[in-house]
């Protein structure tokens, strides 16, 4: 069974800046890809981020040029960069995967971001 634990969360200031990581169980490479989503309150679950199998990313055009996603195969983690933080980017920071067929619906625990004054 895959477990993925997100961290790096936590509370800041607008223009603040935080590390996310996703810590896997498995071979993350045995993944087709892997992404970032987030769900502020009141709003739909969103992909914000994504890395393939062969390293392609994507960040959601919103976030471009404040959002990274890269990854550390050997430590078997994916990583979000968020720079200049913003009060909309609060929200549950979950990571999943894609091993067949789309992302899967079960989440982990998520992490935490709030910014804020």
């Amino acid at each position: 069974q895959v477990r993925l634990v997100e961290s790096g969360g936590g509370s800041v200031q607008p223009g603040g800046s935080l590390r996310l990581s996703c810590a896997a169980s498995t071979n993350i490479l045995s993944f087709n890809a892997m992404a970032w989503f987030r769900q502020a309150p009141e709003k739909s679950r969103e992909i914000i981020a994504e890395i393939t199998r062969d390293g392609t990313t994507s960040v959601a055009d919103s976030l471009k040029g404040r959002f990274t996603i890269w990854r550390d195969n050997a430590k078997n983690t994916v990583y979000l960069q968020m720079n200049s933080l913003e009060i909309e980017d609060t929200a549950v920071y979950n990571c999943n995967y894609k091993y067949q067929g789309d992302y899967g619906t079960n989440w982990a625990q998520g992490t935490q971001v709030t910014v804020s004054s």
